[in-house]
């Protein structure tokens, strides 16, 4: 038996199968283990373990009542999982299971984002792949944001299983033929506002969606935190006035996906359908219009080539997909209502924008420093006019 601590956690691994042949000796290792050196938490690593029989069951009791550690019992195989879970263990103790591998390698790619590329796994199902094994928490909390979102009444696809893939993690929809908003948009052709009408109609759907305070995180505090990660890259007037305006920003109950650009809507034979569902919050639908702006106009200033990059898409179109969407989503007074409803919209999407620069590696170089420099400009300029951010 293989024993380690690591950063305080004493590492267990189990191998092969634990029955009442060497339950006796499994125990007798695993007490001597627990008892022989300092740390903060016990985790059993399974990725080796085919079978537990009950007498191996009873080891974790064992080691439940002898210790006040926490306990976690990791990459576990599905049908020792299933041991598990039909005797009530997983109820008792912190089990997960090992994550399917799977391999990306010639798989469709149905949308590229930001943070990750989305795959046609199979005819029935999608999988959206992130960097690194640091995403698995991300990845969990949008499942259980999901879930919540939909039994809300919010048309959002549920992630029913997590992957590994080389050493990036992701989520796994079922999505039959599904495809994203983004690609029937670029082969529309003449009927794009027949698309756009249906985008943005999903728009108000979810904008018109309320919940109960906690629910789901505040997006006004969510730009409260921005706000303090990018004040560095501000004056202290700057900040101070972004500050204000924020903080008057009524704390609402409504539905604000997050990033709800066209690559994170599915049209499904169900009808449109969300995905990406980690930063849902509660607030004001002019934190999902910033993140639209960004998208589709702020990117694309000190970067003109950043449509047919990211967006794959000329720049003629993104401004006219933008159009529509202004076109469709608001119902303006005149030219000045709607000169000071985008302002909010852009100043907003100015926070979210150097917050992204700041943490991300696009602060670096020229393009970046051009970046911040306008984006600055910018919120010198709109500070002198808009007097509240809600829409």
């Amino acid at each position: 038996m293989r024993t380690a601590v690591t950063d305080g956690k004493l590492i267990i691994e189990l191998e092969s199968r634990i029955d009442s042949g060497n339950a006796p000796d499994v125990e007798a290792g695993v007490m001597e283990a627990v008892s022989a050196c300092e740390y903060n938490e016990i985790c059993f690593d399974a990725a080796n373990l085919t079978y537990i029989s009950s007498a191996g069951l009873r080891v974790f009791m064992k080691v439940r009542k002898q210790s006040d550690k926490p306990l976690t019992i990791v990459n576990v195989s599905r049908d020792v999982y299933d041991i598990f879970d039909a005797t009530g263990f997983t109820q008792l103790f912190n089990i997960k299971r090992a994550y399917r591998r799977i391999s990306t390698d010639g798989l469709e790619v149905v949308g590229q984002g930001f943070f990750g590329t989305v795959y046609r796994l199979d005819p029935e199902t999608i999988v959206k792949m992130y960097k690194g094994k640091d995403i698995i928490p991300l990845i969990e909390n949008e499942k259980q944001m999901a879930q919540k979102a939909f039994l809300a009444g919010i048309p959002t696809a549920i992630s029913y299983d997590i992957v590994q893939a080389g050493e990036d993690y992701g989520s796994v929809f079922e999505l039959l033929n599904a495809r994203t908003f983004h690609d029937i948009a670029k082969e529309s052709g003449s009927s794009l506002e027949d698309v756009i009408i249906q985008y943005t109609d999903l728009l108000k759907l979810v904008h018109g969606i309320v919940m109960k305070t906690g629910d789901f995180p505040s997006v006004k505090e969510r730009f409260l935190d921005y706000l303090e990660i990018i004040r560095s890259l501000l004056a202290p007037g700057q900040y101070e006035g972004l500050r204000k305006l924020l903080t008057a920003v009524p704390d609402e109950v409504t539905i604000v996906h997050g990033d709800i650009q066209m690559k994170n809507v599915m049209q499904t034979a169900d009808g449109p359908m969300l995905i990406d569902m980690e930063t849902i919050g509660l607030g004001n639908p002019v934190f999902d219009l910033s993140s639209l702006y960004m998208t589709y106009k702020e990117f694309r200033e000190d970067d003109p080539g950043n449509a047919k990059s990211f967006l794959g898409m000329t720049n003629e179109m993104v401004d006219e997909i933008w159009r529509l969407i202004v076109k469709h989503y608001f119902k303006f007074k005149d030219d000045a209502d709607e000169k000071r409803i985008l302002d909010r919209v852009r100043l907003t999407a100015a926070i979210r924008f150097l917050f992204l620069l700041e943490t991300t590696d696009l602060k670096n170089g020229e393009l970046g420093k051009r970046r911040i420099e306008h984006t600055r400009e910018h919120i010198d300029e709109l500070l002198k006019t808009v007097e509240c951010l809600e829409i």
